[in-house]
């Protein structure tokens, strides 16, 4: 991933460097079991973890000749730790290495994107409380439906993003498996004692059954939920960039005293970092179909997975992980305009009444249907010739023989759609 949309915490985790300690940490850990069960003399695993350098440099220089980059690194490592080091490796293969250390990598990525979602629902939670009772105007298909508040705007995000983590864990926990069986993963040149050991010297469970590699459904569940993650970040920021739009423009992002919109008006005040959300939203979601279809491989194993692996492993958590610190800090900095919020839900004139309206009129006698279609002819026509609903509404002496004036005034009310919200609060956040 490149630079500009990466922090230092992941790019390190997915750094060839850690790459390679983390296949040094799974060989030291099997040669320490292979020396528990007498398998091979005792002292090689403190030899080669106290003489062991990782040389990036070399192993890449290597596996420029030998074209395998298990072996290449075993060489270098052999190249510093001296003779000793024949018995790394023994009875195993390198998916032993490759995929136990790949989901390390997972579980250390996994574990930050965690904390992104602590830290994004502690900020939801906090605007969401401020603005509980905000008025603002809820809308359906981006037109004007009924009042709610920002504050539940809000809590629905927290809601979802608290769904979000629950999601993470377990797929932290389907990721959490580590294989140390052998070529077609049959143990037949390795104990399953020294895969039990290495498991828990990493704080892996053994993968009940490998065949060769670790099942790739366990990685595409994991890949998917960053794809779900996404999909909710992109939610809230395609909100924000429909609430900053000139003709709404119920909130904007924070815009710092030196920053520039435009380098053509200097007026602009762009959602840029929401937008810029929105696509990497896309870019997470693409590593979720090539996750899937490396479930499908060639009898007990092939590589077509690996080059995929090798892109998306690290591309979809730094992005993810990017991409939820970037909402944090647009939720916690942006700057909310009640007023204009108020303005809003005045716009279409009480039009946005229209429901109770005609629920109060079937309670008098008429038929659904007979209500519906009288207050939105008059709905209508408040909306094509700019009139106010309610001054329509009472000029109508049938109606407002049947509705008294009193309870009139109460239809057109914002109070009544706030009444649940407490409740719904309660719900969310006990």
């Amino acid at each position: 991933m490149i630079k500009r949309y990466s922090r230092k915490e992941l790019t390190d985790i997915w750094s060839e460097e850690n790459k390679y300690k983390i296949w040094l940490d799974v060989e030291i850990a099997a040669a320490q079991a292979m020396e528990k069960f007498g398998q091979i003399p005792k002292g090689v695993s403190s030899i080669v973890r106290k003489k062991a350098k990782i040389n990036v440099k070399r192993i890449h220089q290597i596996e420029s000749q030998v074209k395998h980059d298990v072996i290449a690194f075993l060489t270098s490592i052999t190249e510093k730790s001296g003779v000793k080091a024949k018995y790394l490796h023994l009875g195993m293969t390198s998916s032993d290495v490759l995929d136990t250390s790949f989901n390390i990598q997972l579980v250390q990525s996994g574990k930050i994107i965690l904390k992104d979602l602590d830290k994004i629902l502690i900020v939801l939670k906090k605007q969401a409380i401020k603005y509980k009772f905000t008025p603002c105007m809820g809308r359906s298909h981006g037109i004007h439906a009924e009042p709610i508040t920002f504050g539940l705007k809000l809590a629905s995000y927290y809601a979802e993003f608290k769904r979000n983590r629950k999601r993470l864990v377990d797929a932290i926990n389907e990721i959490s498996t580590c294989s140390i069986s052998g070529a077609v993963g049959t143990f037949a040149n390795v104990s399953p004692k020294v895969e039990k050991y290495v498991a828990k010297k990493l704080g892996l469970r053994a993968e009940p059954i490998s065949t060769q590699v670790i099942p790739r459904d366990r990685h595409a569940f994991y890949f998917s939920i960053l794809g779900i993650i996404a999909g909710s970040i992109e939610r809230v920021a395609i909100e924000i960039r429909h609430l900053q739009r000139s003709e709404v423009y119920e909130l904007q992002e924070y815009f710092s005293k030196n920053q520039k919109g435009s380098s053509a008006m200097p007026h602009k005040k762009n959602p840029i970092l929401s937008e810029n959300l929105t696509g990497l939203a896309r870019m997470v979601r693409s590593s979720v179909i090539p996750a899937l279809e490396n479930i499908a491989l060639w009898h007990e194993r092939d590589i077509s997975h690996s080059s995929v692996e090798r892109n998306i492993g690290p591309d979809a958590n730094i992005t993810t992980d990017f991409a939820l610190v970037r909402l944090t800090n647009i939720i916690e900095n942006m700057i909310v305009y009640p007023k204009r919020m108020l303005e809003n839900l005045s716009l279409t004139k009480g039009i946005i009444f229209s429901q109770e309206l005609m629920l109060e009129l079937t309670k008098t006698g008429l038929s659904r249907e007979k209500s519906y279609k009288m207050v939105q002819s008059y709905a209508k026509k408040c909306f094509a010739d700019d009139l106010d609903l309610f001054n329509v509404i009472q000029s109508d002496k049938y109606i407002m023989s049947k509705i008294p004036i009193n309870k009139l005034k109460s239809i057109f009310n914002y109070s009544k759609h706030f009444k649940n919200v407490n409740l719904i609060f309660r719900r969310v956040f006990n």
